[in-house]
Order: structure tokens, then sequence, then C-alpha cells
């Protein structure tokens, strides 16, 4: 097994062995912890909630709150914008070629994946959405009902044109009526993420000011729809939201974005590197412009 298999392999455990820590009580808390927020009535009017994908020891309450938003609005059919990692060599070189300038269409996985789409399905080994589909049983389960229909998809390669991603029209017309929803670890830091010594902050030591400027920077690039300087800030954020970002946002068309709420998750241990080495962790709401 070669080492990115291998790290996705070992994330894979790492949920497993959270969510079972976690258990019921635990999952429950978190869902009721998430309440602070109302944040349904902006999936209702056809805005997004981004959640991250980090540790759910430290974000599952964030990941709760996207879920019970899409409970709550009345809606019948849930949109999943999902990140898709690079977990092989190939996918890794075909986005670095990609935020180079290099044509998407002219790579092997470029489109839309996810169920009931033929062709690639690296989707199915993904674990991006691992959390959002354990708080979103555990919580229809809670209240008795089979709840909206869930949809996910798992755009690859937008290369700052979302617009020519093959499948794109029809993701667009599963979006209409639907609550959209969207996951991204925004800001990856420190040595583990190839950060050096004179750079790398602990979160509490002016890395959680440096993941609010970044992630903010962001959303002002993306709110008016530069994709291409999207994508770029993705990569020197380190971002892993650089097609999902855009696909949602040409979707849902302007928007306005905050961030909600914004914690870390350390991640020394799983890639067996020093601290500082950690993942910003933020829910993010987009507004519609006018709403």
């Amino acid at each position: 097994m070669d080492t990115r298999q291998q790290l996705r392999a070992e994330i894979h455990a790492l949920y497993a062995r959270e969510h079972a820590e976690l258990g019921e009580a635990g999952t429950l808390r978190l869902l009721d912890e998430a309440r602070r927020w109302d944040l349904s009535g902006t999936l209702a009017d056809g805005g997004v909630l981004v959640f991250p994908h980090a540790g759910v020891k430290e974000c599952g309450h964030q990941i709760a709150a996207a879920v019970n938003a899409c409970l709550d609005s009345g809606v019948d059919r849930v949109v999943v914008v999902s990140v898709l990692h690079a977990f092989t060599e190939e996918m890794e070189q075909a986005r670095i070629r990609v935020s180079r300038g290099g044509d998407p269409a002219n790579e092997g996985q470029w489109g839309i994946q996810g169920p009931g789409i033929d062709g690639p399905d690296t989707w199915t080994n993904d674990h991006a959405l691992t959390s959002w589909r354990h708080f979103w049983a555990a919580e229809t389960t809670r209240r008795g009902v089979k709840g909206p229909e869930v949809i996910e998809r798992y755009p690859w390669l937008a290369g700052g044109e979302p617009a020519r991603l093959p499948g794109m029209d029809e993701l667009a017309r599963l979006c209409e009526g639907a609550a959209v929803v969207s996951t991204e670890d925004a800001f990856h830091h420190g040595l583990g993420y190839g950060d050096p010594d004179f750079v790398a902050r602990y979160p509490h030591d002016g890395g959680l000011e440096m993941a609010r400027r970044s992630i903010e920077k962001g959303i002002g690039v993306l709110a008016p729809g530069d994709y291409w300087g999207w994508n770029q800030h993705c990569v020197v954020g380190k971002s892993d939201a650089r097609d999902a970002g855009a696909v949602f946002r040409h979707i849902r068309g302007p928007m306005t974005g905050r961030i909600v709420d914004l914690t870390y998750s350390d991640a020394a241990e799983l890639y067996k590197a020093p601290p500082p080495t950690w993942v910003a962790a933020a829910l993010v709401e987009w507004k519609k412009v006018g709403f």
C-alpha cells in the first residue's frame, strides 16, 4: 500500500474510532449543542452552508448544525457538494497541472462523480462526508423520519471554469428547490503540511488568526465569482475545496459569506509530524444576495 492509500486507510480508521467513542449519547449531545444556531432559513432562501470534515470531537457541532438546518428547512431534497481528495499520485499530479493553467479536459477524471453517475468512482473511498452521514443518520433516527432525499456530488477539476464541468447542467437542475450544503477544510497549517518553522504557528499563538484571515480572504474572492482566483487561493491557503466552492457558487449565484464558528483539529499524530500540525475547522454561511 502506497503512502497516500495508507493515509486514507488511517483517516477512515480514525473516523470509526471517534464515532465509536462519541457514541449515541455524545452524537445527540452535539446535535443539541448545534441548536445555538438556526441556519435553516439560509438554506430555504437558496444560500449554502459549508461545514468541515476534520476531527469529529472538535468540529462535530459544526457538522451537526448543517444537518439540523437541512432537516428544519422544509425541503424535499438536499444536495451535498463535496470535496474529492487526491488520494492517488495521478490525481495529485492532475490537480497540480490544472493549478498551473493546464486544461482540465485533458485529465481522465474531469467531471462530477457520485451515486448513480456512470464513470469514475473515486468518491466511494473518500472520507469527506463520513461524519456528515453519521450525524444525519443519528438525527433522522431520533426524529423518527426518513428526511429529505440526500444526493452527494463530487466535482473534480473545475479549474476556474465550473460551467465547463461535464454534468454541471444536471447538477444545477438537482439543486433547484433543494437545500445545498458543502464541505471544506479551509486551512491546513504547520510543519506536517509543509510550512517552515518561521511560519508555523500553534492555533492559540496566532494560528487561528491566520486561519480567519485566510478564510475571509477566500470568501472575498469567491463571493463575486472569481473562480480562477478561488482556485489559486485554495492552493496558497491549503484549502481542499477548490472544486466544490467554485461549483456551489456557480450554481447559486451571487452570495455573501461569513464565518459562523471557527475552531481547529490537531493532525500531528495522524500525519506523524511534529507540532504544530493542524487544520482549521470552520462553519461558513453563504446567504443569497438580497436576503
